[in-house]
């Protein structure tokens, strides 16, 4: 006997997907691409979390800070369900003043608005436990330049400088209590070819991609062991009775 809508709206329990949300600039936007680092994430996490991308190509941390409230709304029963937010900024607030100075940000207010960020995460009831900062990666010159001219315009990036602004990103990560992800270090460490690791120069080549997925999950595996498997395996449903299995058993360990 099929049970009535009444039945049915009355018994269930609504199940509520933690969430893993990635906030950042283009590297981000372009992580749910084909091997991108967040589709990797997110394919680990099937059934444990919704892995939700908040890239924005282009976007440095002052506008990210502005626009923050709006993605996230501490009165949203499901927005309280936070598992952890990656923050991904960097790779355009180190863009040189003189050169491009729509996207630039100073170094002392870029430290200034990551701690706004995980200020404004906290009030939504995101600790900073659950905060990974990542930071921006090393820089190709020579082939970032060439994409530069493309646009008719000169290098508007330097190597030296987005390694300034990793350190201070990982400094700020020190001080507010929130875990970090040195790309800009771990690339170049023991002095290897970084180059492979990006597509053309800034932005993550698939050999990247696989380099931040593989990192950041040593980061995220801990925070989201004790996430249980969301809803009965098929194997376990009850075929005379499927609605008892369904209906009233949000989760399995």
């Amino acid at each position: 006997m099929v049970p009535s809508s009444k039945f049915m709206m009355s018994n269930f329990k609504t199940v509520i997907w933690p969430k893993v949300i990635l906030f950042g600039d283009s590297i981000t936007q372009f992580s749910f691409q084909a091997n991108g680092w967040g589709a990797e994430i997110a394919n680990k996490l099937v059934r444990k979390c919704d892995v939700v991308n908040r890239g924005l190509s282009g976007y440095n941390s002052r506008w990210g800070k502005i626009l923050l409230p709006r993605l996230i709304d501490s009165q949203n029963s499901a927005d309280n369900n936070i598992a952890a937010v990656t923050v991904f900024f960097g790779a355009n607030d180190c863009a040189l003043q003189d050169k491009n100075p729509q996207q630039h940000v100073p170094l002392q207010e870029y430290s200034e608005n990551l701690k706004e960020i995980t200020r404004l995460l906290a009030s939504a009831g995101v600790s900073a436990d659950k905060v990974i900062f990542i930071t921006p990666p090393p820089l190709h010159e020579a082939a970032w330049e060439k994409e530069c001219i493309l646009k008719g315009s000169p290098l508007n990036r330097h190597n030296s400088v987005a390694g300034q602004y990793a350190q201070a990103c990982v400094q700020t990560a020190g001080q507010c209590g929130t875990d970090v992800l040195d790309l800009w270090t771990l690339m170049q460490k023991d002095g290897q070819d970084f180059t492979a690791y990006l597509s053309d120069g800034l932005h993550l080549s698939e050999k990247g991609n696989q380099f931040v997925a593989q990192h950041l999950w040593g980061l995220l595996e801990s925070r989201m062991s004790n996430l249980p498997f969301l809803l009965p395996y098929w194997g376990e449903i009850d075929a005379k009775s499927p609605e008892s299995s369904l209906l009233c058993e949000p989760s399995r360990l």
